[in-house]
């Protein structure tokens, strides 16, 4: 059986693919299993500095959660499978590195949800995304009711989940739900672009400012704000800090090392 999950390094850039083409590379839970492990490695991987979590083939970054195992599940194993996606999503949150979404097609139910939970998204103008799930007597369950109205507001989460329809990838620019759209045969060389983008920054204050923009899902603005104070303390005690304003002084690149 091939791995359901593939991940390719370049430089300190790591590509995982949902390798389930034949299956429009639908959630079961290996998949989530192994998604969340690879995720929990590359989040200690000292020579990872970033992820992109795309979708084998050119039809589908991940096409939903797999129907055909949801469908003999119980109540009680329809919650445990809502468990494993809730950890899947903990763990991209919980993960010190961003995480860019490489939507190459459909992004539906669980697949949507996946693209929720990373920390930027970029769209092929061939992408579709959805949470279809009342369409088949189920609502969403891997995070799409929480993240989605936080990510594009309650109207636009409410009429996607409530009726159950895609929206094209120019809707989905538009309303916030990805940041842009780019053609299908760039999509991946735009998002490694940006991707370096972000490595080219220092390492420490990339995951200082990744936890505090994740704070700002959980926390009231006042805890937010201390959170955020705690944390610009926190990064003003780093070599990254030293180097990055001497190297700003005296006109150069700065020369990272993520402590």
């Amino acid at each position: 059986m091939p791995d359901s999950i593939q991940v390719a390094m370049e430089d300190r850039l790591a590509v995982v693919t949902v390798n389930r083409p034949e299956a429009l590379n639908a959630l079961n839970s290996r998949v989530l299993r192994e998604l969340s492990m690879a995720i929990e490695h590359l989040s200690m991987a000292a020579d990872v500095g970033a992820i992109i979590l795309t979708g084998a083939g050119d039809r589908a970054f991940v096409a939903g959660a797999d129907i055909k195992e949801m469908a003999g599940l119980s109540a009680l194993e329809m919650r445990a499978f809502s468990e494993a996606g809730r950890r899947l999503g903990d763990a991209m949150a919980a993960c010190n590195k961003p995480i860019l979404a490489a939507i190459n097609g459909y992004a539906l139910g669980g697949g949507c949800e996946l693209a929720l939970a990373c920390d930027v998204r970029i769209a092929s103008d061939r992408a579709k995304l959805g949470q279809p799930e009342v369409t088949i007597g189920i609502i969403p369950g891997f995070g799409g009711s929480q993240r989605l109205p936080r990510l594009v507001g309650m109207g636009w989460a409410a009429e996607m989940i409530f009726t159950g329809e895609p929206i094209d990838a120019s809707t989905a620019e538009r309303i916030g739900l990805v940041n842009r759209v780019v053609p299908a045969d760039r999509l991946l060389e735009e998002t490694k672009a940006l991707a370096r983008k972000i490595l080219d920054q220092s390492p420490a204050a990339i995951a200082l400012a990744k936890a505090c923009l994740r704070a700002s899902m959980d926390m009231p603005l006042s805890a937010g704000l201390d959170f955020e104070t705690a944390a610009f303390g926190v990064v003003g005690s780093t070599h990254d800090k030293e180097e990055g304003m001497r190297a700003f002084i005296e006109k150069r690149k700065p020369t990272w090392t993520g402590a």
